[in-house]
Parts: C-alpha cells; structure tokens; sequence
C-alpha cells in the first residue's frame, strides 16, 4: 500500500493492492483453514507474509490482493474482512480519528514495510490505516484491475462523508487525493477516475444481524457468481443475502470461521465501473 496514486480516467491507477489507496485483510483464527476455503473460491494462491507465521499474502497469478493473518485471538477482535487505507503519517492520522470520537484500538505499530493502525469509526465501523516507510516492489494488476472495492454501511452517510473525509484528506484538492460525490442517496468515493467505495445510510448500531450494523463491506468480483458461491458452500460458507438486478448481482457470505465477504459478478454495470 502506498499512498493515493494519479491516474486519468483512460488510465486509472489501480484501487486495491500493494501500490494502491487501498488495501483488504482478513483477520481470522486459523489460517490454514482460511487458505483451503478462500484458495478455491477465489481461485488464490497464497506466499508467506513478512510479518510471522501467522500471515500470509493471497494473490492472483503474481499479484497480491489481500492479506490473511492469523491475530483475531491475539488481538481480542472479531473474524472479520477489514479495508485498511493508505495515508502519508499514521500517527497524524489516528489523532485526527481520535479528534473525531472515532476509536484507535491498535497501533500505531510497525507493519512490514510500514506502520499501521486498527481502528472503528464514531459509529463503529472497523477499518484501518497504513504507512508505507519502504517502496513497493510487487506488481500492480495487470490492465488497471482493481481487485476488490468496498461499501460503507453506515447510519449517515453525509456525516460518515465527513468523518472520513477529514481523517484521510478525501476531497481535499491535494494531488492524488480521492474524490467525493453525492448521488442516488449515497456517497461515492473516486480515486484516479474510479470508484473505490459506496457509502450508504441506514445501519442500525445495536442490531442484532451483523450487515444491518455499521461496517465496512468487502466485495470481491468473480468471473462466476454462481460457481463462486457453490464452491464457499461446499467448504462450509454460509450463503446470507443475495442480490440480482439487472445492473448487478451480489452475494453476501459467512466463511467457517465466521468472517463476512460479499462477491459479485465482475461483468455487472455496477461492478465494472468500479473495477
């Protein structure tokens, strides 16, 4: 990860990965049971990470896409798929999330080639921070794809607009700085000429169901909606919400572990425009 990268809209940087605005990572409890469920659906492969035993990079080909460690019990937190942003100071910036009544549970502390921070914003929405001290050197996805994108369900959307905004320079004219916009009753998020995220309203902090509160949804696009979901079921994924219509289709699952993760048809009209 490093910090947001130029791009046109002809050519747009990619959004997720090492040299991208943003990353995802999965912290779970075991993570030889994450890769024999995530390596086949996802059609992954997976290298030992730099930071331990306990983690290792997914990638696709000779890409990375997204991080899996083993931590949730050590670090006293839930299974769950966490987006973590590139910003240029993580201390800078886990004070402005504390200014903002938001919460810094983690960190900051060194990360590989970097220094990161777990934190929940003011309506508990976890997500993190990431400083890159040391250049990238894996590859970017190959034609501007970006591998994953993601949707913030929130209890307002302006005001979590803000919340972010604020704490990660968005909409800040600074150069490679992401854009905000407003439409259909929801916030978008450009980096580059692109989509990296949807912000929407409606989440209910004390719910019960966990996609009903506040967080942070992590969609992977698959050439094979269908067979993606049949292949999480048969290894003991757990189907949870689904949603066809003409523009996209979309399937939100449990993995065994208890993790969330939305996949989505990577042909859909919604989808594309934000890979």
């Amino acid at each position: 990860m490093t910090g947001s990268t130029s791009g046109t809209a002809s050519a747009p940087a990619p959004l997720t990965g090492s040299a991208a605005p943003c990353w995802v990572n999965l912290m779970t409890r075991d993570l030889e049971s994450a890769q024999a469920f995530y390596g086949p659906v996802m059609g992954w492969t997976f290298r030992p990470g730099k930071l331990g035993q306990e983690f290792s990079v997914a990638r696709r080909g000779d890409v990375p896409v997204a991080g899996i460690g083993a931590v949730a019990t050590t670090l006293s937190v839930a299974v769950a798929w966490t987006p973590y942003f590139a910003v240029p100071d993580a201390d800078v910036t886990a004070a402005r999330i504390r200014e903002r009544s938001g919460t810094v549970a983690v960190g900051p502390l060194a990360l590989g080639k970097g220094r990161g921070a777990l934190a929940a914003d003011r309506d508990g929405a976890g997500f993190g921070i990431w400083e890159r001290t040391a250049p990238a050197t894996s590859p970017t996805a190959p034609d501007d794809a970006s591998h994953t994108w993601l949707r913030l369900r929130t209890r307002n959307a302006f005001d979590a607009a803000i919340f972010y905004g604020e704490v990660l320079d968005w909409a800040s004219g600074r150069p490679g700085s992401c854009e905000v916009a407003y439409a259909k009753d929801e916030v978008t998020v450009e980096c580059g000429g692109r989509q990296l995220a949807r912000i929407s309203s409606g989440a209910v902090e004390a719910a019960p169901d966990p996609l009903v509160r506040p967080h942070w949804q992590v969609i992977f696009p698959v050439d094979d909606l269908a067979a993606a979901v049949a292949a999480a079921q048969e290894r003991g994924g757990s189907l949870v919400e689904e949603l066809s219509r003409p523009d996209v289709s979309e399937a939100t699952l449990v993995d065994p572990d208890g993790g969330l993760f939305t996949l989505t048809h990577a042909g859909g009209t919604e989808a594309t425009s934000a890979l």
